[in-house]
């Protein structure tokens, strides 16, 4: 299993390595479209930095980490130029398209992808990627192994856990995840940082976000004293909450959060108002 860069940036920017490529000469519709953007990314670390100190985090133990879906690649270009160096695509098409027009722009980004991979699609989207965060089967692992040993790249990954009993997603069970914890483990490129999962579309009484959360914090707690060496530095993170459910996974105790559509109200036309998984 081979060491990766720190791929758990933790403060509300990522580091930038030298100075960034000059920004084409803005008019006043993208001036105010970047104001924007620059009072949300605010507005969304105020509310994890709340939610930290309720429950008695420290808030730099949390990223912010913007998924760009539906967004413009300008979009996307400015947040990277304003130091969000790890920026993240929910689908194969969108992380190609980004990928190839920062690249022109000499903005070294590194990708996370935080939606269902596809098997058949898996080659393109590692070749971009340094974080998935959504294996959610053994056969996926296996494919992701091939592809790792074939190129001899690294990646860093999180186990998507299934709890919602909702058909339209996916991951592991719990009584599933020691097998796929020690899959990762014996795959030479692959690095395990920990759980990945999403509350419910619609609470009941069964099903709660606050539970779900939970109950993926309490499997991780005991992964990772039971399997260790599994995980990057013997701890297990967690990729849980988007916009609408930050506050609850904070307190749960998550590491990454995955936000879109707060960041882009008011910034991007194309943003929808519905949200789907990652953002």
């Amino acid at each position: 299993m081979t060491s990766l860069p720190s791929a758990d940036r933790t403060g509300s920017q990522d580091r930038i390595l030298g100075p960034l490529p000059a920004a084409p000469r803005a008019g006043r519709k993208t001036i105010r479209q970047m104001i924007q953007l620059d009072a949300n990314l605010a507005a969304v670390r105020s509310r994890i930095d709340d939610a930290a100190q309720s429950s008695g985090r420290n808030s730099s133990d949390v990223q912010l980490l913007p998924v760009t879906k539906s967004v413009s690649n300008e979009i996307a270009s400015s947040l990277a130029r304003r130091g969000w160096l790890e920026l993240a695509e929910n689908r194969a098409e969108g992380l190609a398209t980004k990928v190839e027009a920062l690249r022109a722009q000499d903005l070294d980004v590194r990708w996370h992808f935080v939606g269902h991979l596809q098997r058949n699609k898996a080659a393109r989207v590692v070749a971009e990627i340094t974080v998935l965060h959504s294996v959610d089967s053994l056969r996926l692992i296996e494919t992701l192994e091939r592809l790792t040993d074939a190129s001899g790249r690294s990646l860093a990954v999180y186990l998507q856990v299934h709890l919602t009993c909702e058909a339209e997603k996916h991951g592991f069970a719990p009584d599933e995840l020691a097998a796929a914890v020690a899959r990762v483990q014996a795959a030479q490129h692959l690095e395990l940082l920990g759980l990945m999962a999403m509350g419910p579309r619609e609470e009941s009484t069964d099903v709660t976000t606050r539970g779900v959360f939970g109950r993926v914090v309490e499997l991780g707690t005991t992964l990772a004293a039971e399997h260790a060496s599994a995980f990057r530095d013997g701890r297990c993170r967690y990729s849980l909450g988007m916009s609408g459910d930050l506050e609850q996974a904070v307190r749960a105790g998550s590491t990454c959060i995955r936000i879109g559509g707060a960041l882009y109200s008011g910034v991007d036309p194309q943003q929808p108002e519905a949200e789907g998984a990652g953002a």
